[in-house]
């Protein structure tokens, strides 16, 4: 998805408040036609909740709005957030930590993951992703969201300094908000997938702020960018300048010593397509590297990242995949 504009906040509201008074006569159905007044978690409501929001989501991806609208119904009791951390002296780069609401200063440390938002490196912002910092803390995560720069202030690579600067105020920081720097992961859809993988392959720019790229435990990828080239539009030429643009792709830095990497993809992409993930799937195994694979039928681009999101989750296995190998590698060593 590429979000330029943003809709009014009034026509989120409406949206918001369509779907919720559509929910209240679903239950006002239920309680007339079945024996049983059905409440607000039965099947049939849920199943109809669900339908009532892909449906308000959906009128709305023409924009961002459609995370705005997601946000209004995310539950906010099972976490805690810190707002607008500075992570360098440039006026963007700020963060926000979210984590769970049980956490105390005696809580055992959680694994950690810094999520980069997509957005086609031109639009985006850490405000609009509470939806996935959420489904990120109900399984018992601390997630960092940072900002970066975007085109056309600044071309390839100069975002990759901000997404390094991130992970770094992560390493050197995440325990105060009770993240264990020993167990950091990094994850992101679209674009923001392919600033995960490639800071965590290409150890420059990690290099560049004293960190070494094999403390990251590992890389979840999203409908991600991974071997893009030729490029398909023209703006992408001005993001991508070609003297720097082989070094875009997270492809031609795999040497099979990469952090194990989880890749997930719509079969119904039709923004970034699925090759990319099966590529470079494919360059890790060849190079011995750890890499696993889901190919979800039928989702699409937006879709996937929405599938996080709590009022749409359920019975959408994306975050109980990330969930299951973050567990997994965050148990070993």
């Amino acid at each position: 998805m590429i979000c330029n504009t943003v809709q009014p906040l009034d026509r989120v509201e409406t949206a918001k408040e369509s779907v919720l008074r559509a929910i209240e006569r679903a239950n006002e159905v239920n309680a007339v036609y079945f024996t049983d007044n059905i409440d607000m978690n039965s099947t049939l409501t849920r199943r109809l909740r669900h339908v009532l929001l892909a449906f308000a989501v959906g009128s709305l991806l023409v924009s961002c709005s459609a995370t705005r609208l997601l946000n209004t119904l995310v539950p906010e009791s099972g976490f805690k957030v810190t707002q607008d951390i500075a992570f360098s002296a440039i006026p963007r780069d700020k963060l926000d930590v979210y984590r769970p609401a049980g956490s105390t200063p005696t809580t055992p440390l959680k694994p950690v993951v810094v999520f980069f938002y997509g957005g086609a490196w031109d639009s985006g912002d850490k405000g609009g992703y509470l939806f996935a910092a959420e489904a990120l803390t109900s399984r018992g995560y601390v997630a960092v969201v940072p900002d970066y720069r975007l085109y056309p202030e600044i071309t390839f690579p100069a975002y990759m300094d901000d997404a390094a600067l991130a992970v770094k105020w992560t390493f050197d920081n995440i325990a105060q908000h009770g993240g264990d720097p020993d167990k950091v992961f990094v994850m992101g859809h679209s674009a923001g997938a392919q600033l995960a993988a490639l800071v965590a392959y290409d150890g420059k720019y990690l290099d560049r702020v004293g960190i070494d790229k094999r403390r990251i435990r590992g890389v979840v990828s999203l409908a991600g960018p991974l071997d893009f080239l030729p490029l398909t539009e023209a703006k992408m030429e001005f993001i991508f300048p070609l003297p720097v643009r082989a070094a875009s792709q997270p492809i031609n830095f795999v040497t099979g010593k990469e952090p194990p990497t989880l890749l997930l993809h719509g079969t119904a992409d039709t923004r970034v397509g699925i090759h990319n993930s099966r590529n470079l799937a494919t360059r890790i195994a060849e190079r011995g590297g750890m890499v696993e694979t889901t190919y979800y039928p039928g989702m699409s681009h937006i879709g996937i990242v929405l599938a996080l999101a709590a009022p749409l989750r359920d019975g959408k296995p994306v975050l109980d995949r990330v969930a299951k190998f973050i567990d997994e590698q965050a148990g070993k060593r």
